[in-house]
């Protein structure tokens, strides 16, 4: 059974991939642009032709058996998959959370529907809102101004290799009943003749009461930083869309392998984290303010699966990792980088050459 998707252009038969400018499905080839149900009629007439003309040349013919050792081939890949090219017949080896990949002999955006089906389906999706170009322009001006950065980092080649990502979200819905105890200082100073004095006086404040929370967001992904992801925060739920697969054409995904009985925790954490910042905002007129007791129950929770567009591009660079992620909605992006200890000695030298030709110049003059 065949199990994965690959778009084609019904004019030219080229690869068709979602436009995040256009927010419709674009050719590669011939630049046609058509909304899903463009799509749909003009493949569904296509198919109609293909079927009559099958009908009047179809043949008998003897059943081909392939015949090999299945349980032999499937501990050699271990947990990696083969899927077969819509484009190309060539073989897709993914692993076994593969959502959306390439081929990696005629490039075709390749889907692989076995990971999106049941309850791996997502519910949601936020589409690519900016595409390769705007996001190669935003690393670039990330590293604007680094003088100290190695060259590896702004090679063409390596900033070319950036890729749009679709990564799995849960989102939770949740009411958070809350019993909080700050302990807040209020500090005054006086003076007179002789002496200078401080006050300081102490105070316990309570607070309690209910907050309700809408789609908090918490990757899904072991592959991903959750700092990172964390940080190219917020995404702006009114682009949210019911999934579907077009989208995924032109980008890479994964499943969830971090399913969401094991993202409560994090999800919990950022719900009380929330409401104690939320109910911090309730008190005034202190010079200082800490949580000393905080009790935050959460309940009637729900979760949805989705998948939120980001920009990666990864680095390996004297034994270290270091990764660039940007939000494909919004922009907002996230960094780490190295620093060149050879520009370093070059940029000092310069520096002390500069000075040393300063000083004899000002010592001549006088």
């Amino acid at each position: 059974m065949d199990n994965t998707i690959s778009y084609k252009c019904p004019y030219c038969g080229g690869t068709l991939v979602w436009g995040s400018k256009e927010q419709k499905m674009v050719c590669e080839y011939c630049d046609s642009k058509f909304t899903e149900e463009e799509l749909k009629e003009l493949v569904e007439d296509d198919y109609k032709k293909t079927l009559e003309i099958e009908n009047e040349e179809f043949e008998e013919k003897e059943p081909e058996w392939d015949v090999r050792d299945e349980n032999l081939e499937e501990n050699q890949m271990g947990n990696m998959k083969v899927h077969i090219c819509q484009s190309c017949g060539g073989e897709i080896i993914g692993d076994e959370n593969s959502v959306a990949t390439e081929c990696v002999y005629c490039g075709s955006p390749t889907i692989i529907t076995e990971n999106i089906s049941g309850i791996n389906r997502p519910r949601y999706i936020i589409p690519f809102q900016l595409d390769k170009n705007d996001a190669k322009a935003k690393l670039k001006e990330f590293y604007k101004g680094k003088r100290l950065l190695p060259k590896e980092f702004s090679d063409r080649r390596h900033i070319d290799s950036i890729k749009g990502i679709y990564v799995p979200f849960w989102l939770f819905d949740c009411e958070a009943d809350a019993d909080i105890t700050y302990k807040a200082l209020r500090t005054k100073y006086w003076s007179d003749s002789q002496y200078n004095y401080t006050k300081t006086s102490h105070y316990m404040i309570k607070r309690h009461g209910s907050l309700a929370f809408e789609r908090i967001p918490v990757d899904g992904s072991s592959k991903m930083d959750d700092a990172y992801m964390d940080s190219i925060e917020p995404f702006d739920y009114n682009q949210l869309t019911d999934f579907s697969e077009k989208y995924l054409a032109g980008y890479y995904a994964d499943k969830y392998d971090v399913d969401a009985n094991a993202s409560i925790p994090r999800a919990n954490e950022r719900v009380k984290r929330s409401t104690e910042e939320k109910f911090r905002e309730t008190v005034h007129g202190y010079d200082s303010v800490a949580v000393e007791r905080s009790r935050v129950n959460v309940k009637n929770g729900k979760v949805e699966y989705s998948m939120f567009p980001v920009w990666m591009l990864n680095k390996k660079y004297k034994g270290e990792m270091y990764m660039f992620a940007m939000n494909g909605q919004t922009g907002k992006l996230v960094g780490e980088l190295p620093i060149d200890k050879g520009k370093v000695f070059k940029y000092l030298f310069g520096i002390t050459a500069a000075l040393f030709a300063i000083s004899q110049i000002f010592v001549f003059l006088i």
